[in-house]
């Protein structure tokens, strides 16, 4: 990691816990004069003044010094370093959770007692820069606070208990060991071809480097998945039952549902939980040529939300041909990764019940016409084929089987990226022992691989990058 030994050491304060009225709220100090302002702002009910255990809650409390005006009635707790957070003395003040109370407790500890405001993520970042966590680590605090899902969670607390951390140390340790041969071999020239076993290291490369980084790349898809989720948007010509499907998804009347075409003038999002990954289902309004204008103006917003969909429901009507509409839809988004779900199956047969297979001569049609297409059947009526349906959506969105274990950690967006530099270096270190290139070249190599590495755990990082990741967190994390 570059040098932050001189970052600001000033004790900061900021509220914890969410804005608006809760049964605790909580303002966290951390720095060397934490203890000093705490014992300025409390009066413990019994004991004496001034005196704190470490990490044992005292009741009592928070006055305004001199006039002695009681403020809120408190537990505080004062955690002596590193044993705590931030790895610095760390004072809490769990009041009562009124917004008003809360800003007048922080204005004391700010104003009076000369305290700087934390910025977003800072106490986060102290504990990163003071060696309690690494930079996963700290990212997945940001994970664990925004999960959406329990899978999400998961992985976040997977992240959090160094899970990327512990796959990446016996790359780098691999990476570190040869980089000592090329040293060795830099070292006594006359004798490198004796130092260097290139089959050795080629298979080192592959099994213990090259094979471990791509495994967490391939990773990296799904979980950006569960922790941002996809967007899976329904489209189909008017009335052929888009909102009957939104609804039944939800389980919801969420959308109006009429037989009279063009009901949805206006693009509907609702969340949606498939198997533990969370999804923004879209409802769009039947594409058509038109001259009304609203009507207008929400087929272009459909058509848009459609282009940035990660996945397409193309509904179908059972019971008929495909018609031209049909057509015209599934070509403007042949490209996409789309799902073929004929609906209405309820039409044909009253044995179509909930939880029954489709009769497969219902989806022959549209089977022929969509060739190499994924394609499931449903009633959005009577919930047929529903589970089939999200079965689908999960498999097609995740490129995995629900509940699949084989995601435990998985790296995220800026891992992934640090990842793809890496790998390019490995080869390039493969190909260069297959030549024969001389050790000086081969470390270079090395160096860059690891810098790349570094970059994920916090080793190598500028002070713009951790900027740009601790201010994404909130106020007071």
């Amino acid at each position: 990691m570059d040098s932050f030994a001189e970052f600001d050491q000033a004790t900061i304060a900021a509220i914890a816990t969410p804005p608006g009225a809760g049964g605790i709220g909580i303002i966290r100090i951390s720095g060397s004069r934490a203890l000093e302002v705490l014992s300025q702002l409390f009066r413990p009910a019994r004991g004496e003044a001034g005196v704190f255990r470490s990490h044992q809650l005292r009741y009592g409390w928070i006055v305004e010094p001199g006039a002695e005006r009681p403020l809120d009635e408190v537990m505080a707790v004062y955690m002596v370093a590193p044993a705590t957070y931030t790895r610095e003395d760390v004072v809490e003040i769990h009041g009562h959770g009124g917004y008003v109370v809360l800003r007048e407790v922080l204005a004391l500890v700010l104003v009076q007692e000369g305290v700087r405001a934390a910025e977003p993520g800072e106490f986060t970042k102290r504990a990163f820069l003071n060696g309690r966590i690494d930079l996963t680590r700290a990212e997945a605090v940001l994970d664990v606070l925004n999960a959406g899902s329990r899978e999400g969670l998961n992985l976040a607390v997977s992240q959090l208990r160094g899970g990327l951390q512990q796959q990446l140390e016996p790359v780098r340790r691999a990476l570190l060991e040869v980089l000592a041969v090329a040293e060795v071999a830099i070292d006594f020239p006359d004798e490198d071809a004796e130092i260097i076993d290139p089959a050795a290291l080629q298979r080192r490369l592959e099994f213990e480097v090259r094979k471990p980084l791509h495994e967490l790349v391939e990773r990296a898809g799904r979980g950006r998945i569960y922790r941002e989720g996809a967007a899976v948007a329904i489209l189909g010509r008017p009335n052929v039952g888009k909102s009957s499907l939104l609804n039944a998804l939800l389980q919801d009347e969420r959308a109006i549902v009429t037989d009279i075409p063009g009901t949805t003038r206006d693009t509907i999002e609702e969340g949606l939980n498939i198997h533990g990954m969370p999804l923004r289902l879209i409802d769009t309004a039947g594409i058509r040529e038109t001259t009304e204008e609203v009507e207008g103006i929400g087929i272009e917003r459909s058509r848009r939300r459609v282009a940035e969909a990660d996945l397409v429901l193309l509904l179908v009507e059972a019971g008929r041909e495909p018609t031209a509409e049909d057509l015209a839809l599934y070509d403007s988004v042949r490209e996409k990764k789309v799902l073929v779900v004929v609906n209405k199956l309820d039409l044909l047969t009253a044995k179509v019940t909930t939880g029954t297979e489709p009769a497969a001569a219902a989806l022959a049609p549209w089977r022929d016409r969509f060739l190499g297409r994924e394609l499931v059947g449903v009633s959005a009526r009577t919930r047929a084929g529903l589970v089939q349906l999200e079965d689908q959506i999960f498999r097609l969105i995740s490129g995995g089987e629900p509940r699949d274990p084989g995601y435990a950690c998985v790296p995220n967006t800026r891992h992934e990226a640090a990842l793809a530099r890496a790998l390019p270096a490995v080869v390039r270190l493969q190909q260069g022992l297959a030549a024969g290139l001389a050790p000086e070249l081969l470390a270079v190599e090395l160096q860059s691989c690891l810098g790349h590495l570094g970059e994920i755990i916090g080793e190598v990082s500028s002070e713009e990058l951790l900027d740009t990741i601790f201010s994404r967190f909130c106020i007071g994390k």
